[in-house]
């Protein structure tokens, strides 16, 4: 350990020890405890119709489970249990305890919250792949009808009327349930991940960084079930000023002003070009909703919407989504890679960059609808886009030494992947869209996971510097190599899948252009990272290693690294996890 290193280590100890001090000295600790009591049992009182004296009778008919189901439907809960989640790990961590203790209790209220999240999530995705009477959550599908359209006419679930025909409402669809699957089932292992990191960092104000973190996936989580794109904005914002404290999370000059880059170029965007197309939207059509179709027909068929019109307002949304990254909006990407690595994983493989392609995809096939674009010959321009954003960014990530960088340009690549697969409009590109989502997922959450291991165990962030590390390092620089092959696209990884689902929807598209752009990045895609695990297995350690040996980084992030490079492999292997989503959107298309 470098003097720079251990002087650097005992700088937070002190912040941690004066934070003992304050915790310590009286009841300040205890308000957040307080608080978050009082909110939890006003949650379970007020949770039944008949308030405090019908609980008592309804836990002794044990019907109470059922009460708190109708009163806060599932998608609800899923945004409800990582803001309580917040609340608690707040709680504990200001907890007048030893700092050890402290510790653990606030790490293990993250653990427990994301587990019980994936549990909500999962019992909604059974709800909706099981149809009819064995599925539970009766209140979406009606029926035992074979085919999503049922759940199409469900009444959406109404948290609040901002304004009048604007709810704040949520309704579970397919696309959404594979975003809402990625981001709870993959926070769990990040959690593990984030124990390990921010102890072997000695990071400081790790309290805020899990509290911003459960915040963060809750707007996801509302990401994910918006019913109408007003919904859809709110969440999207929410997401974006949750997230800035993760990415300012050092506090060094260099971090704060990363921050603003980010959080102006995804809040410009949103509100100088989304909120307008919404606007725009709601002028047109009185309508915001997400439909199977879109909402546009009627305009355009009695002709109070022109054509260009139309494509004024696509252009507004695919731009106005900041966080797909399409050039040239996509310099908040890189600049977000400041943040410590628990939050370049999961938010830039898996929660905000999702959040956009997500939200382009949803917008598309559920706003703008297939045929209306096709019809009007508009929004043909996204193909280019997307391809020439996918070919750049993979040039770009070529020549980065940082290897953070390296795969914060192979992100922006990927993520127009699924743009790409959305804008050929046909159900194959939805399908590969959908796909691509969780494929690359799992594989890029595998190759950060593995950068900030590499950091941990031997404080190395550039490529050139990784001489034999797979030799010190097996497990994480084995994960590496099967991130790598999922990125690149070779069976028996996840990236297989999606690419061969986005060359079918091509195909199917006769769209010969896309087809080159797949072919030449996944050779760029084998340029930038094949030579990264060559370097790390077959090159022999640098002549100085013995004045710095390492091993392994710390258990808790061996064991997320292998989990998720796991994840990707099961993924080619049983697909029909997320395959019976994306065949649920195909069927319910028009």
């Amino acid at each position: 350990m470098s003097a720079h290193d251990h002087h650097h280590g005992h700088g937070h100890g002190h912040a941690e020890d004066e934070h003992d001090a304050i915790a310590e000295a009286g009841l300040g600790g205890w308000i957040p405890a307080v608080l978050f009591l009082g909110a939890l049992v006003w949650f379970l009182v007020f949770a039944g119709d008949a308030g405090p004296a019908g609980v008592a009778d309804a836990a002794a008919a044990g019907m109470f489970q059922i009460d708190l189901l109708d009163r806060f439907p599932a998608p609800a809960l899923a945004i409800f249990i990582p803001v309580f989640g917040a609340l608690g790990i707040w709680a504990a961590g200001s907890l007048p305890l030893p700092r050890r203790l402290r510790q653990n209790i606030r790490e293990g209220v993250t653990l427990v919250t994301a587990l019980i999240l994936f549990g909500v999530v999962l019992g909604i995705y059974l709800g909706v792949t099981q149809h009819g009477e064995d599925g539970g959550f009766l209140y979406w599908s009606a029926g035992a009808s074979e085919h999503w359209t049922p759940t199409w006419s469900a009444e959406p679930i109404v948290l609040v009327e901002m304004l009048p025909g604007m709810p704040l409402s949520l309704k579970v669809e397919p696309l959404g349930m594979v975003y809402a699957m990625i981001a709870s089932g993959l926070w769990i292992l990040n959690s593990l991940y984030s124990i390990g990191y921010m102890r072997g960092n000695n990071e400081q104000h790790q309290t805020r960084f899990y509290v911003c973190f459960a915040l963060a996936i809750g707007s996801v989580m509302g990401v994910a079930f918006s019913e109408n794109v007003f919904s859809l904005f709110v969440f999207y914002e929410a997401l974006s000023l949750t997230t800035y404290p993760l990415v300012a999370h050092k506090g060094t000059p260099h971090a704060v002003r990363s921050a603003r880059v980010y959080l102006g170029l995804l809040v410009g965007t949103s509100i100088a070009l989304f909120l307008l197309g919404i606007i725009g939207t709601w002028v047109y059509t009185g309508d915001l909703s997400f439909q199977p179709g879109g909402v546009f027909t009627k305009a355009l068929a009695a002709g109070t919407l022109s054509a260009p019109v139309l494509g004024a307002l696509f252009f507004l949304y695919m731009y106005g989504i900041g966080k797909a990254a399409l050039m040239p909006m996509h310099r908040w990407l890189p600049a977000a890679m400041v943040a410590p690595t628990p939050v370049s994983a999961l938010l830039h493989a898996v929660a905000v960059v999702k959040a956009g392609v997500f939200s382009v995809v949803k917008v598309v096939v559920y706003l703008f609808g297939a045929s209306s674009l096709l019809g009007t010959a508009q929004g043909g321009w996204l193909v280019f886009v997307a391809g020439g954003t996918i070919l750049i960014a993979s040039c770009i990530a070529l020549f980065q030494d940082n290897l953070k960088r390296r795969l914060a340009y192979s992100t922006v690549s990927q993520l127009s992947y699924i743009t790409i697969a959305a804008s050929l409009l046909n159900p194959l590109g939805f399908m590969a869209a959908a796909m691509h989502i969780a494929a690359h997922a799992f594989g890029k959450i595998t190759l950060f996971f593995a950068a900030g291991s590499i950091y941990t165990a031997a404080h190395k962030t550039e490529i050139s510097q990784l001489d034999g590390i797979g030799r010190v390092m097996p497990w994480t620089m084995g994960a590496f190599a099967i991130g790598t092959l999922s990125m690149i696209g070779v069976p028996p990884t996840a990236g297989f899948i999606s690419k061969w689902f986005l060359l079918q929807g091509a195909w199917d598209a006769q769209n010969t252009g896309v087809i080159v752009v797949i072919i030449l990045s996944t050779l760029l895609n084998a340029a930038y990272f094949l030579p990264i695990v060559y370097r790390a297995f077959f090159r022999p350690l640098p002549k100085d290693f013995h004045h710095h040996p390492h091993g392994e980084a710390p258990l808790a992030i061996v064991l997320a690294l292998s989990g998720t490079a796991l994840c990707t492999v099961l993924f080619f292997l049983y697909p029909n996890l997320f395959l019976n989503l994306a065949l649920l959107i195909k069927e319910g298309l028009p």
